[in-house]
């Protein structure tokens, strides 16, 4: 079974993603941490339940790994495009606790176990060769914690919960086949769209708010 792990804001800069997540929940979400191994960093949040928002850019400062990055982050025209496009909730990470099985069947829509970091691994993550967004973005990322799954104590809890969290697609039915097939724990809600697109809907102390 799949669960839902954390949802990814993927931003040009963290600056821009930063304030994005400010104007959805007026809640100003605290840095995290680097990812050398991706020359990536983020911000993150507790969302309840064991459930986490992640807002992951490229780190300037940081170096090209030896592969494509996670969340179609080498391709920063793109990201552009669907920044300017309002699509800045672009994904989510599902935690598995046996990734090579799921890609065994799947790996053609969701791609190929990266063991991270590369010269000690601590989890495995899914990431297709081209490092684009799973099936554009409508199939999560899948991360394999080997038994140690992320410490909720590391980040930030400032009383947002995630109500609930909904994908646009322009093939419903085939979206809601693939998690079922998935086994996708409480599975998104999904509805017609002409392009995939994320809304979250989350509890925080000055009432009910939507995440884009």
């Amino acid at each position: 079974m799949l669960k839902l792990d954390h949802l990814t804001v993927i931003a040009p800069t963290l600056a821009e993603g930063v304030a994005h997540v400010r104007d959805c929940l007026d809640l100003d979400v605290p840095f995290g941490t680097r990812h050398v191994y991706m020359g990536t960093h983020n911000h993150r949040l507790q969302l309840g339940d064991r459930v986490y928002l992640e807002i992951v850019a490229v780190d300037p400062d940081g170096q090209r790994p030896h592969r494509s990055r996670w969340f179609g982050l080498d391709d920063q025209e793109t990201v552009r495009m669907n920044w300017d496009e309002g699509r800045r909730l672009r994904g989510w990470v599902a935690s598995t606790a046996d990734i090579g099985a799921v890609l065994s069947k799947y790996g053609d829509h969701l791609g190929e176990e990266v063991a991270l970091p590369f010269k000690q691994p601590e989890f495995a993550f899914s990431i297709p060769k081209d490092g684009t967004l799973p099936f554009e973005g409508a199939l999560p990322s899948l991360i394999d914690h080997r038994g140690a799954p992320t410490s909720m104590a590391e980040i930030p809890d400032l009383g947002a919960r995630l109500l609930a969290l909904k994908v646009e697609h322009p093939d419903p039915q085939s979206l809601e086949d693939l998690y079922r097939a998935l086994n996708v724990e409480h599975p998104l809600s999904v509805r017609f769209g002409e392009r995939v697109r994320y809304c979250a809907e989350i509890e925080t102390s000055s009432g009910r708010k939507m995440l884009t």
